[in-house]
């Protein structure tokens, strides 16, 4: 029988706490990034990423540079897999919890590149689309400042 992660409305204080801290401080790269997380739900995760001088791409433009979108899509993906997971295990303490994610890792990656990423401001979202035993696979946006969808991903994460 199919487990309902929906019917989990919210995380314990120090879930989120940890599984920001796992983000923030545990990844340097998401720090290069710029990125944060903005709502953490086990339907679904989102963040933001802000442009920078040193996330450009194409001089002339001042386009993101692609790998920084890519890597943006990859990291929400897996912090979705995560907030999944969490919500399945639920009957857990959240430390417990939150050490599951340790052998967490991406084992397929695709981005499509839809329009030049211009702005100030992007918006990430992924969901899980299945949560196995180990492996999860997951969509991913990349939009702009004004909702306009200028990257799609999809992704496949090892979780145990």
């Amino acid at each position: 029988m199919k487990k309902n992660t929906e019917a989990v409305t919210e995380f314990e204080p120090e879930f989120i706490a940890g599984l920001t801290k796992i983000f923030d401080e545990m990844i340097p790269f998401n720090r290069v990034l710029g990125l944060k997380i903005i709502s953490l739900k086990a339907s679904g995760v989102s963040g933001r990423m802000d442009m920078r001088p040193e996330l450009i791409g194409h001089f002339i433009s001042n386009r993101l540079h692609g790998g920084a979108i890519s890597a943006g899509l990859d990291a929400m993906g897996g912090v979705a897999v995560m907030a999944a997971s969490g919500a399945r295990h639920m009957n857990e303490a959240p430390a417990q919890r939150l050490h599951r994610f340790g052998k967490l890792g991406t084992i397929d990656l695709r981005i499509d590149f839809l329009r030049p990423a211009l702005g100030d401001r992007f918006e990430l979202r992924a969901n899980v689309l299945r949560l196995g035993s180990r492996v999860a696979t997951t969509r991913m946006e990349f939009l702009g400042a004004d909702g306009t969808l200028l990257a799609s991903g999809s992704a496949a994460y090892i979780v145990s």
